[in-house]
């Protein structure tokens, strides 16, 4: 058996029941899924690339900085019509070619903070319109991040996106507790240690306020995260707490599941295999990779352009001849694809230490 067996939708991008059915999969398998942070067409393919070969699926995601990338670093974003195009752009092009890898893809949105609710907005606006003409949303799942706010607004403001949510039987995912260090211009570098780890009660009134909206959400929770790689100090991952989270809601409910919240780890970068493993064990389905994946893809690259120096510093004339052209060397589909093949690896890595790999 294997997670295909519980979907309707075998490849492509999955959305509604056949979201939450790979989710609880992934609990039931103890494995989590990798979310990749995309930012164009080479890194999609990246991403793609590893999880068809490891036979798993894969969780494909746009920042809101990513997105406007997608659209152009050129384009004007002041009022996020760069980042909503890039998004929209990124799903649809993932949709036309993820089928091909013969494998399930999640098309997610990656931290949407409170001054970044437009974008949310106008990309909630392209599933409606997207879910009228398909009978879908365009996007499997969206990310609203206002774990900076009182918690109280939190999870009311929450609960208000997935009340628009629900019809499209969208997935939406949700911050509580302050993700520490930088991502993508949301700096949380100096923020209260005990800011980083979310209390049972919190996760508990999560669940109370959104279950009756929809079950379609799971829950960023802090247990000590850091976006970035830092040297080890005073902040310390404590996976343990998730487990102490679930329980609290399984008693509360008086759940016979002993996995009743769909948890996220977020600040993954870094992270050791056991501390993965560990998070997986209480119900972590996606664990959020960025920062390693940069580093890897720029490795391909890096090392491509040292070893050919002497084939890249002009068109033609080169260590064999100085007549000879340089073009097949100094082609971007060369060394763009050396970046994509060294990102590749580290997300066959990823699929290996999360137990994703061999899944579909």
């Amino acid at each position: 058996m294997g997670v295909k067996d519980v979907l309707k939708r075998k490849e492509g991008v999955i959305v509604g029941e056949d979201v939450k059915n790979l989710f609880k999969y992934a609990q039931e398998h103890k494995f989590a899924i990798p979310a990749i942070n995309v930012t164009s067409s080479s890194t999609v393919v990246g991403a793609l690339e590893a999880a068809r070969d490891a036979k798993s699926p894969i969780i494909l995601q746009t920042s809101q900085g990513g997105a406007a990338y997608f659209a152009g670093k050129g384009v004007a974003n002041d009022k996020q019509q760069a980042s909503i195009a890039g998004a929209k752009a990124a799903a649809l092009f993932i949709r036309s070619i993820a089928p091909i890898y013969g494998i399930p893809v999640v098309m997610h949105t990656d931290h949407c903070a409170k001054k970044l609710l437009p974008w949310l907005d106008g990309m909630l606006d392209a599933d409606e319109a997207y879910f009228k003409e398909h009978g879908e949303p365009l996007f499997s799942s969206h990310m609203i991040d206002l774990s900076e706010e009182p918690v109280e607004y939190n999870i009311q403001t929450t609960k208000k996106y997935l009340e628009r949510a629900a019809p499209l039987k969208q997935w939406l995912e949700m911050e509580i507790g302050i993700t520490g260090g930088e991502e993508d211009g949301v700096n949380n570098e100096d923020v209260d240690n005990n800011s980083l780890y979310t209390q049972p009660e919190d996760i508990y009134e999560i669940y109370k306020t959104l279950s009756p909206v929809s079950p379609y959400f799971s829950i960023a929770a802090g247990f000590g995260n850091v976006h970035g790689v830092y040297k080890p100090g005073n902040v310390k991952l404590h996976p343990e707490l998730l487990q102490k989270h679930q329980n609290y809601v399984k008693e509360q409910i008086k759940s016979s599941d002993d996995k009743p919240v769909f948890l996220v780890f977020h600040g993954g970068s870094g992270s050791s295999k056991q501390e993965y493993l560990d998070a997986i064990s209480y119900g972590v389905v996606k664990v959020n990779l960025d920062t390693d994946l940069q580093w890897a893809y720029l490795t391909g690259i890096r090392d491509y352009v040292l070893n050919k120096k002497d084939y890249v510093m002009s068109q033609v004339g080169n260590p064999d001849g100085p007549d000879k052209p340089n073009k097949k060397y100094y082609d971007p589909r060369v060394w763009v694809r050396e970046g994509e093949k060294t990102m590749s690896a580290r997300v066959a890595e990823a699929l290996k230490d999360f137990n994703t790999a061999g899944q579909v």
